[in-house]
C-alpha cells in the first residue's frame, strides 16, 4: 500500500505520494498551510481513481473532461503526467519517465495507491 507523506519546505507544505516500494510516484505543489495540503491529498485520493487518461503526445488527441491525467512530453523529451481535479486545477505531477509505458504505469500506480493511502504528517518541532 502506498502512502502520502506531507513535508515542510522553505516556502510552505507539500506532499509526495509514495508507492509500496517507497518510490515517489506523484508530488504536489507547495501549499501555504498544512490544512490546504491535506485538502490536496483528499482531492488526489478522490479524483485519481476516476480520472480519465488524456494522451497529449498523440496528434489530434481527444480533450477529455476533468478529472483527468494529462500525459505529455517535457522539454527534455521525457514523458510526464499531471493529475487535474474536476475544477481543472493541477493537484499532482510526476517525475520524468524515459518511456510512455513507464509513465502509464505511474498513472496506474497513483490510481491504485491514492485511494486508501495513509497520510504521514511532518513531525512537529517543539
Amino acid at each position: 500500500m502506498g502512502k502520502f507523506v506531507i513535508r515542510n519546505t522553505n516556502t510552505g507544505v507539500k506532499f509526495d505520494l509514495k508507492a509500496t516500494n517507497g518510490e515517489v510516484i506523484a508530488t504536489s505543489e507547495v501549499y501555504a498551510s498544512l490544512a490546504a495540503c491535506k485538502k490536496g491529498v483528499a482531492s488526489v485520493a478522490k479524483n485519481a481513481p476516476i480520472a480519465a487518461v488524456e494522451d497529449q503526445t498523440v496528434e489530434g488527441f481527444e480533450v477529455l473532461k476533468h478529472p483527468k491525467f494529462e500525459l505529455y512530453t517535457d522539454k527534455a523529451g521525457e514523458f510526464r503526467f499531471r493529475l487535474k481535479a474536476t475544477n481543472g486545477q493541477i493537484i499532482a505531477v510526476s517525475e520524468g519517465y524515459k518511456t510512455m509505458a513507464s509513465c502509464k504505469n505511474g498513472v496506474a500506480s497513483v490510481q491504485k495507491n491514492a485511494v486508501d493511502a495513509p497520510v504521514i504528517e511532518p513531525e512537529v518541532e517543539g
